[in-house]
């Protein structure tokens, strides 16, 4: 199956797109363009957390498939986004407690789609990811989740670190992944969780690793000391899956 990336182009597109409640990953705007229309699509993208990006003239021509661009180009997901009260759900009706997956800076479209197919396995009832600083459901999340995202929820939200808190008053408790934890196999990661898995580069940021209940290492015994963030999230993620069938 193919997947295409939603491009809108146009002034009066992308605002439409905007106030009708797209899901817009990125909006891309001519740098210096300051008039009326332009300030108000940045506004509007705001309003929505949509990370906006100031390209010169070239890259807005490389992008547009129509020519006629106006200065602004969207992009939109490539799927719909679940909400995280949607995942909860999922949960409920499965009569299972909530296993999630809670992803921080995740920007490499292969990790998050290759983190997708692994929840999905799993049995995890879906995924988390913040608005800035991360990928969002893009043709190539798609592709790499080699379908997974056809049956997992993906939940994007403004404050993961909020967001934990939120959750945590419905029972759950949050384990992250960082070296300086304890050995996963020494902790009891059953009943309803949230695994927080980091970006390769800087790992879960301060503020969410504060939120977190536990924080789980991963036994290594080679030569470097990090993992690609989507087998860290297999690794623990099935330590899980191990507990709950004991």
């Amino acid at each position: 199956m193919g997947y295409t990336e939603l491009l809108i182009e146009g002034r009066n597109a992308v605002m439409e797109a905007f106030r009708s409640g797209k899901p817009i990953d990125k909006l891309y705007v001519l740098d210096g363009c300051q008039d009326g229309p332009v300030i108000s699509i940045k506004r509007e993208a705001k309003k929505h957390d949509t990370i906006i990006k100031y390209v010169e003239k070239e890259r807005l021509d490389q992008l547009s498939k129509t020519g006629k661009h106006q200065g602004v180009i969207a992009c939109g997901a490539a799927y719909e986004y679940a909400t995280v009260d949607d995942i909860l759900q999922k949960a409920k009706d499965k009569g299972e407690a909530p296993f999630l997956f809670l992803l921080d800076n995740i920007e490499d479209p292969h990790n998050l789609g290759a983190i997708i197919r692994t929840a999905n396995l799993a049995g995890a009832h879906g995924v988390i990811i913040p608005k800035n600083r991360a990928v969002g459901l893009t043709a190539s999340v798609a592709r790499t989740s080699a379908g997974a995202l056809n049956y997992t929820p993906v939940a994007r939200v403004t404050n993961l670190a909020k967001t934990i808190e939120e959750l945590k008053k419905e029972g759950l408790w949050f384990v992250c992944a960082d070296m300086d934890g304890t050995v996963m196999y020494d902790l009891d990661l059953k009943g309803p969780i949230g695994v927080v898995i980091g970006s390769e580069g800087d790992g879960v940021g301060r503020l969410v690793k504060e939120k977190c209940d536990f924080v789980a290492s991963i036994p290594m015994k080679g030569d470097i000391d990090s993992l690609n963030a989507s087998v860290a999230a297999g690794i623990l993620g099935y330590e899980i899956v191990r507990q709950r069938m004991q």
